[in-house]
């Protein structure tokens, strides 16, 4: 069974950077799409962000779009979410979460919670000053 793992959550100040990581091991991630999502305190769990297995497509929320950017580094099996001009409101507990398999076109057509089957713990992200 594929397991996630993220990592790279922590405080920061608002306008500052992180940088998260998602991994596995015993299964090579760059076949699995990917999605980030990330649920706040008294808040239902949201995406924010998808990737492809070919790395040819990506989709972002409003909320997140211009500050975060999600890739793939197929040599160390991960996957990125860069988030830079971070707000107090992108406090979260923010999850990765991987599709059964590959699916084809674009990962905004199948941006769906419902529809991926693989999850990490999640890691928190605390942005205040």
């Amino acid at each position: 069974q594929l397991q996630l793992v993220e990592s790279g959550g922590g405080l920061v100040q608002p306008g500052g950077s992180l940088r998260l990581s998602c991994a596995t091991t015993g299964y090579n991630l760059n076949y699995f799409p990917i999605g980030w999502f990330r649920q706040a305190p008294g808040k239902e769990r949201e995406g924010i962000l998808c990737i492809d297995y070919r790395n040819q497509s990506t989709f972002y929320a409003d909320s997140v779009k211009g500050r975060f950017t999600v890739s793939r580094d197929n040599a160390k099996n991960q996957v990125f979410l860069q988030m830079n001009n971070l707000k107090t409101d992108d406090t979260a507990v923010y999850y990765c979460a991987a599709l059964g398999s590959p699916v084809p076109g674009a990962c905004m057509e199948y941006f769906d919670i419902g529809r991926y089957h693989y999850w990490g713990q999640g890691t928190q992200v605390t942005v205040s000053s």
